[in-house]
């Protein structure tokens, strides 16, 4: 990395339009501070507040820029442009003085959407056991941003954050699409890299979108507007209460809570319990319309060498809450269904012999219980005990949903609300691109999200005014059931639109993740090569690597033979196969009745030939069309699979 070398002072008088922040003492936003990452080789914008007129300085890589506050306090200097390299230190002086030190110069990215992106290590320790040990990268950072919904209208700032350097010990709390993201670019060309890691889960890409980004979306629009109103807000969110409190069917007290000997203690006496198996949900084992409390029980047999220490436990996950007693003490609970729950059970409370287990499920809504595919198992001294099979069951207490209630509203997930108190803060700060993981809380409505996915991106490339940046798009992998017939799918629908959002858009991709998922987890566990794919998409689109093979295939057009599709693909890299050594799947064709049938399909001379026996006229081909299309399996040689899409056949 190369240095700097000092040139004459260049003097600047700007008026910023940002956060309204007056004080005594020259000032900073957060993102401004010891350990960043500036953007190399674009123009740099430092800001802050001071007293009106205060004359403010900044010193940096020998250069100084002078400026002076504007009537609101606020100043901003623009530095120029700069080849990666540092540490560096950033001197800011007017009534007092700011020394910021360790600054890097590099490639900054915005990693933003849902849950998926928010996925830290220390949520995926075991399966990145080797890549936390090895994560002594300081040159690789990450500033964090808290969730802060803002319904009233963009934040001048995000208080309280910092710049963090990848270490084993720091990187647990680091994005890890983030991290393997930067990592892959890192190894590749020795550049700095800044993590600015803003996302939350379960929110939809409205409530990334700003005011500004709405213009023509009249509902839209309209919620904004009521949204700001303070009063409004508290007043519908104090209605939304009184009607659930009103409405509310009287609880009955859980059975298992009520009496003097709760149901985990090992004096209960159980009695009339009834057998159900773990993993499953009750609902597929003979139960109906239970929504509530159920109780779960079994004794195993621990070896005395198991005991002594502390060990571990492995529930998988659990629909919707639950709480894990063994030996009458609560070792873990967890209050949600997502994480998979690995408990920690303190030395001294398994003993050798018999132990007993008792493990009390809460849920909400839809289908309660385990799920399966998930390990269910206890570890000690080196040896584990399966935990699946046969328990007993009781159900503590049942659920009514009698009545509508009144919804209030969710700031983080109303328009603009993420965006005013997320993004905003940031878009003075100049960065390389942005790297979105988001789609699963629009899938309800993809037909809205044609337009809501390009508008976003629009919208932030406005923001930031640095041209059309890179904006990278990790498509929704497979999840839920795996159909096999032909089926409609929304999170199909969404992949299409993020497929033709990158088509359509310049300095637009996608990563594709059609293989990465669980059917049975909205978090798949395999996040590396989810960050990998995209850095090869950031390769060709960002570092002009053009001759990378960055995707799968991509489907490119098409020609008819008789009744067979002759299929063309973008991104064949080194040549198309069945990425198991199976004949092609998951190709559908419809006739002139708009039904879908599978099809057969084969590799021919780098293209794919589709027909079906009974289809003379197609109207209509789709590929890897579902939910979770398990079996699709066109890849290129290099491993990489074929987004899923569709066409419409003209004859």
């Amino acid at each position: 990395m190369k240095s700097i070398f000092s040139k004459p002072v260049i003097i600047l008088f700007v008026v910023l339009s940002s956060l309204s922040h007056l004080s005594a003492d020259v000032n900073v936003p957060s993102i401004v501070s010891d350990g960043m990452v500036l953007q190399r080789n674009e123009n740099i914008k430092v800001w802050g507040w001071a007293d009106a007129g205060e004359q403010v300085e900044v010193d940096f890589m020998g250069r100084t820029y002078l400026t002076t506050t504007d009537t609101d306090g606020k100043w901003q200097v623009v530095l120029e442009p700069a080849e990666a390299g540092g540490p560096y230190k950033m001197k800011i002086s007017g009534d007092n003085t700011i020394v910021l030190s360790d600054i890097l110069i590099g490639d900054v990215w915005i990693f933003s959407g849902q849950s998926n992106m928010t996925h830290y290590f220390g949520r995926h320790q075991e399966r990145y056991a080797k890549e936390i040990a090895e994560a002594n990268v300081p040159e690789i950072r990450q500033l964090f941003v808290p969730t802060n919904p803002v319904l009233t209208g963009p934040a001048g700032d995000v208080e309280n954050i910092g710049w963090v350097a990848a270490t084993p010990e720091t990187v647990l709390d680091f994005t890890v699409i983030g991290y393997f993201f930067c990592k892959k670019l890192y190894d590749e060309y020795d550049i700095p890299m800044g993590i600015i890691n803003t996302c939350v889960g379960g929110t939809p890409i409205e409530a990334w979108t700003s005011e500004e980004g709405f213009k023509g979306f009249s509902d839209i629009e309209k919620t904004i507007k009521q949204n700001k109103d303070t009063a409004y807000v508290n007043r519908v969110n104090r209605e939304a209460r009184e009607s659930r409190m009103k409405g509310a069917p009287k609880r009955v007290q859980d059975k298992g809570m009520k009496g003097e000997v709760k149901w985990y203690s090992p004096e209960y006496e159980p009695l009339n319990w009834k057998r159900i198996n773990i993993p499953g949900y009750w609902e597929d084992q003979g139960v109906r319309n239970l929504d509530g409390v159920v109780w779960y029980r079994r004794v195993f047999d621990v070896p005395k060498e198991m005991t002594g220490n502390e060990a571990v436990v492995k529930l998988g996950r659990i629909r919707n809450a639950d709480e894990l007693y063994i030996n009458g003490e609560r070792v873990g609970n967890t209050t949600y269904e997502y994480p998979q729950r690995e408990y920690t059970i303190p030395a001294g409370v398994l003993k050798p012999g018999n132990n007993l287990f008792v493990v009390r499920v809460t849920n909400q809504y839809g289908k309660g219980g385990f799920i399966p595919d998930k390990p269910y198992l206890l570890m000690a001294a080196g040896d584990t005990i399966d935990l699946k099979g046969y328990w007993q069951y009781k159900v503590g207490e049942v659920y009514r949903h009698d009545k509508q209630f009144k919804s209030g509203i969710s700031a983080q997930n109303s328009p603009t609300a993420l965006y005013n108190g997320m993004i905003a803060p940031f878009t003075n700060y100049a960065v390389r691109g942005f790297v979105w993981y988001q789609g699963e809380s629009n899938a309800g409505n993809p037909e809205a999200y044609k337009d809501f996915q390009p508008n976003l991106i629009k919208d932030w490339r406005n923001k930031w005014n640095m041209g059309k940046l890179p904006f990278l798009i990790a498509q929704l992998p497979n999840y839920m059931d795996v159909d096999y017939l032909p089926a409609e799918s929304n999170w199909a629908e969404i992949r299409e639109v993020q497929l033709q959002t990158a088509l359509e858009m310049e300095n637009v991709g996608v990563g594709i993740n059609i293989d990465l998922g669980e059917w049975n987890d909205i978090h798949p566990g395999n996040k590396k090569p989810v960050g990998e794919r995209l850095a090869l998409v950031a390769q060709r689109i960002s570092y002009g690597e053009d001759g990378i093979v960055s995707s799968g295939p991509i489907f490119s057009g098409y020609k008819l033979d008789g009744n067979k599709v002759v299929l063309s693909f973008d991104h064949v890299g080194s040549g198309l196969v069945s990425g198991n050594g199976e004949e092609l799947a998951h190709f559908a064709l419809a006739g002139d009745d708009g039904k879908f049938y599978w099809a057969n399909a084969k590799i021919k001379d780098d293209k794919v030939v589709v027909w079906h026996e009974d289809i003379e006229n197609p109207s209509e081909l789709r590929y890897a069309w579902a939910d979770n299309p398990d079996f699709a399996n066109l890849y290129n040689k290099e491993g990489l699979p074929a987004s899923p899409f569709k066409v419409i056949i003209e004859q």
